[in-house]
């Protein structure tokens, strides 16, 4: 029988490679016959561009695994990269066959702040342009408003309502919990803000830690408020999210009305009247609600941003990771290598390295410092642009810029030192076991997770967590010339939105992407209004292009909530699920990180439905399963 139970076994093998081998080619020749056929982009005449964010806003896209696709196991918000919209909005702007553009933002997921605001600029350059821009949503919250606020006119079902809660929230604390489960996190760190590790050693925050948040906290909601009442004037942003009941009780108790009569919306209406409306300015269609229109996927295609010029721009996305890693991971060695190849052609003239990475490895860090390094050896001007989030380790591979940008809203600093390490001896110790050994010196089988660390090990590890964080400081202070103990004051695991870190010294001015391509230009003697940019990264191939340009055309996911009650719940229940996988990351990843979790609580959740997974998976690795 069990022989029998072996060729069953290769057989269905074999049945489950052929079914995969026809998936893997019935997908690649349609993308082929896709790729052959005109550009719908060019061919289907005028309308509104839709743009139909039925995800997250990201610097740069994760891959897409074609197996999870096939499997239909791919839960994962879709992800739109920042430049795509950016370069899609500002070919629109120009496009007489555009006639405006429509913003659904019934499941936009959201992005990190200085994200938002840099697509809302583009929308602006559309509105400069001439054309309308129309958004529609069920109800809005504090991302999708940021960005509804930047168009012409706001649109809201009669059912809907405006939240707007400003950053800030409740985070998990472990330490009750690995106290009763017997496991004890060892935890070495530098850095009195360094507050990334208190949730496994304490119940709560610690004094230092709720002022720097709080104060991180209240700049960011400022630079909010400051963004959309500069788009929007006659929204009274500020009496409305303070007091929001004042406005629903003045309107009899309509939550709707309440946000027109604050200024927040234009108008109510189902979609069928929003059509109509957008039908006036595109053009109709045969359908009641229904308009002319362009496929935003579509239209991105045949408009991506351009690359080929002279300042290459390197792009360092998610947490940094050591070795190799895929698109929206930081792989140190990845990264690096792919600058060396860069460099080894020859034929860029400077290097803008944009960042959106709250840090990881310093090992791997230290890797794309190492290779930025060698870019400044060559001659090249350096200058950094840092988005959303540009901290710790995020920070460090900042240092060799000759200049850099940042947004208002930017989370940077988070210059500190952490690891921790957990042991299990209390936990055997509930199930009756024990642990023994010999040694031959006393690092002998350390760290020792059974019996618990030795004095001798905890020693080496907080030198060693100790001496990163000097040459953190001393990579900082040269840098920004600045005295050491002038870093050592404003670092300490401090983490600062971009205006206050520019007039502490941490970053010299605001600026997009756009701005640091400009001011590297200038460095190397270009021509800032013609100098194109040479993205260094890896083309994803024929299928991945099709599996993701598949994903931003559709427009079904119906099992997504559009009213902005569920969608309110749903964010708390993804930061639980981003600090799960978090917890997972700092107890699975290296001994010593500069990681800022911190900044975690400030912006969306970076790993979506994926992190809801991540508690059995942080469960097992903590009971040692």
């Amino acid at each position: 029988m069990r022989v029998v139970r072996g060729i069953w076994k290769l057989l269905v093998g074999v049945k489950d490679l052929l079914v995969l081998i026809f998936m893997l080619l019935f997908f690649g020749l349609l993308y082929t016959a896709l790729s052959m056929a005109p550009n719908p982009a060019l061919s289907s005449g005028s309308g509104a561009l839709v743009m139909r964010l039925n995800g997250t806003l990201v610097e740069q896209p994760e891959n897409i695994d074609p197996l999870s696709v096939i499997r239909g196991d791919e839960d994962r918000p879709t992800q739109y990269r920042l430049r795509d919209v950016v370069s899609t909005l500002r070919a629109a702007a120009q496009d007489g066959s555009i006639k405006a553009v429509v913003l659904d933002l019934d499941r936009f997921a959201g992005g990190g702040q200085a994200t938002i605001a840099d697509a809302a600029a583009a929308l602006d350059e559309v509105r400069r342009a001439g054309k309308p821009v129309l958004a529609y949503a069920t109800g809005y919250v504090d991302d999708s408003y940021q960005l509804a606020s930047h168009a012409s006119e706001v649109w809201m079902d009669p059912l809907g309502a405006v939240m707007l809660a400003g950053p800030g929230g409740s985070r998990l604390y472990y330490k009750g919990f690995l106290d009763k489960i017997g496991v004890t996190a060892n935890v070495y760190r530098v850095g009195q803000y360094k507050s990334a590790v208190e949730p496994f050693t304490r119940a709560d925050q610690s004094p230092e830690a709720r002022a720097a948040n709080q104060a991180l906290a209240d700049s960011l909601w400022q630079n909010w408020q400051d963004d959309v009442s500069r788009a929007r004037p006659q929204a009274k942003v500020h009496a409305y999210s303070g007091a929001p009941q004042n406005f629903i009780q003045a309107s009899g108790g309509n939550i709707a009305r309440a946000a027109i009569a604050a200024g927040l919306v234009d108008k109510l209406g189902d979609r069928i009247a929003f059509g109509n409306r957008v039908a006036q300015i595109a053009g109709p269609q045969a359908t009641p609600g229904s308009f002319k229109t362009v496929s935003f996927a579509r239209y991105a295609a045949a408009h991506s941003a351009p690359s080929g010029g002279q300042i290459g721009v390197l792009t360092v996305a998610g947490d940094i990771v050591d070795g190799h890693a895929g698109p929206g991971t930081a792989g140190g060695d990845t990264i690096a290598e792919l600058l060396s190849d860069e460099l080894a052609r020859n034929r860029i003239k400077a290097l803008v390295v944009r960042i959106d990475s709250p840090g990881g490895s310093v090992t791997a860090a230290e890797r794309i410092r190492g290779a930025i390094m060698a870019a400044k050896a060559q001659g090249l001007p350096v200058v950094v642009s840092m988005g959303s989030v540009a901290a710790s380790g995020g920070y460090w591979i900042s240092t060799p810029a000759d200049r850099i940008f940042a947004e208002p809203s930017t989370i940077t600093g988070s210059i500190g030192v952490f690891g921790i390490i957990p042991t299990f001896q209390g936990a055997l110790q509930k199930l009756g076991l024990s642990a023994d050994g010999i040694k031959t010196t006393p690092l002998s089988g350390e760290p020792d997770v059974l019996k618990g660390t030795s004095p001798q090990f905890n020693q080496l590890i907080q030198l060693g967590i100790e001496d990163v964080y000097q040459r953190f400081i001393g990579l900082v202070a040269q840098s920004r010339k600045l005295a050491p103990a002038r870093v050592d004051q404003i670092g300490q695991g401090h983490v600062w939105a971009g205006s206050t870190a520019r007039q502490i010294g941490l970053v010299d001015a605001f600026g997009s992407l756009d701005d640091a391509i400009a001011q590297a230009a200038e460095m190397a003697k270009l021509d800032p209004r013609t100098a194109k940019p040479q993205f260094i990264e890896r083309e994803p191939n024929a299928f991945d292009k099709f599996v993701r340009e598949t994903m931003l055309s559709n427009d079904s996911d119906e099992a997504q909530a559009r009213d902005p009650w569920t969608r309110a719940v749903d964010r708390p229940q993804a930061m639980l699920a981003q600090a799960i996988s978090d917890a997972g990351d700092i107890l699975s990843g290296p001994a010593i990180q500069v990681r800022c979790l911190e900044c975690g609580g400030m912006e969306a959740p970076r790993h979506g439905a994926q992190g809801r997974r991540s508690l059995f998976a942080l469960a097992k690795m903590t009971l040692g399963l």
